[in-house]
């Protein structure tokens, strides 16, 4: 075991999918619509209605019905998701090197079988994951249930902002069905649920809060992050929307997971401190080989680094303040959907 424990969301800061919205596109028809208009639902309940016992990332339990209507297994999941992963630069790289340096972790609201996938691709042990357990084998729906679901999808595609119309439909209607004794005990790892596996993994290092780095890009990292934040640990915004960044310490925005590795670098051999020292003087630097030299950047890291911005249009790595939120907010909302696409960028 390492001193300090590294923390990544996946979908974001690993890899451009949004693996279940992909899942409903491909599999069912208008899937795309539907999932978005689930996922401002999703943000709705969380965020604004803050429901009782709902957790962010439940887009992920909605969607199902829709699945099972369309007679998905979990091979089709094993199978969609080994063949569409889709990584951010330089993040095996980045995994690569930590697996050496800390405990490393992903904490995914992604389905099991999508985080499997992905931890085969990147060369990190299974056991290192967190995720949403699924088994679409055991969920099942008679011939006029899948009738009534199809009419609710009808429904709500062409009614996307009547959040009345969807309590009823998910609350009430689809509560009544076989189904929902199988998905209501479900646990969606997303908000407290991924903060309850940051309390799992300190426990199983043995380490302090203090000594964990947690990197997060949307609505189901903001717990884990402010638990970071507030506890002196290092808390990363990455290419985020506006609920990381409310509550990260730094933003990074960058196509490549190398400025990534960087933050952690100088993390592993010192301290939290020395961390935000070198934001400051990269945000003041003249000479950007001299600064990494003098904070004994590891030197393939450096290499990388240098070779990706050739071009010397460094990322941004700053530390998030009243003044600057709304500019950062801006480009990291413009680079998520630059290479992410629009339909995943905008998603919570």
């Amino acid at each position: 075991m390492f001193e300090k424990s590294f923390i990544t969301d996946c979908e974001g800061p690993l890899t451009l999918n949004d693996n279940a919205f992909e899942l409903s596109a491909n599999f069912i028809r208008q899937g795309d619509e539907l999932f978005k208009t689930l996922s401002l639902y999703d943000d709705y309940l969380a965020d604004i209605v803050k429901r009782e016992n709902y957790k962010a990332g439940n887009t992920l339990k909605l969607i199902l019905p829709f699945f099972i209507a369309e007679n998905l297994d979990n091979e089709d999941l094993v199978e969609f998701s080994r063949n569409h992963i889709y990584a951010v630069n330089d993040s095996k790289f980045l995994l690569k090197y930590l697996q050496n340096a800390m405990n490393t972790y992903i904490v995914s609201t992604s389905y099991g079988q999508y985080i499997e996938a992905v931890s085969d691709y990147m060369e990190l042990p299974f056991k290192n994951t967190f995720y949403t357990k699924v088994n679409l084998d055991k969920l099942t729906l008679n011939s006029e249930e899948i009738e009534k679901i199809n009419e609710f999808k009808e429904l709500i595609l062409d009614n996307p902002t009547d959040y009345e119309l969807f309590d009823d439909i998910f609350f009430s209607q689809i509560v009544e069905m076989g189904i929902y004794d199988e998905i209501k005990d479900i646990d969606v790892v997303g908000g407290e649920g991924k903060k309850l596996a940051i309390d799992e993994i300190i426990e199983r290092d043995g380490i302090d809060v203090n000594e964990i780095l947690y990197i997060g890009d949307s609505i189901t990292d903001v717990e884990p992050l402010d638990f970071a934040h507030k506890n002196n640990g290092i808390s990363i915004s990455f290419n985020g929307n506006e609920y990381p960044l409310k509550v990260a310490e730094i933003a990074i925005v960058s196509p490549s997971a190398i400025a990534t590795a960087v933050i952690a670098d100088i993390y592993v051999k010192n301290d939290k401190n020395k961390v935000l020292e070198f934001i400051n003087d990269y945000n003041n630097a003249d000479d950007y080989e001299k600064l990494f030299t003098d904070y004994d950047i590891d030197l393939e890291i450096k290499d990388k680094f240098f070779s990706v911005f050739n071009n010397h249009e460094y990322p941004i790595i700053e530390i998030i303040t009243e003044d600057n939120f709304d500019s950062i907010l801006k480009v990291s909302k413009d680079m998520r959907n630059n290479i992410r696409g629009q339909d995943i960028g905008g998603l919570g």
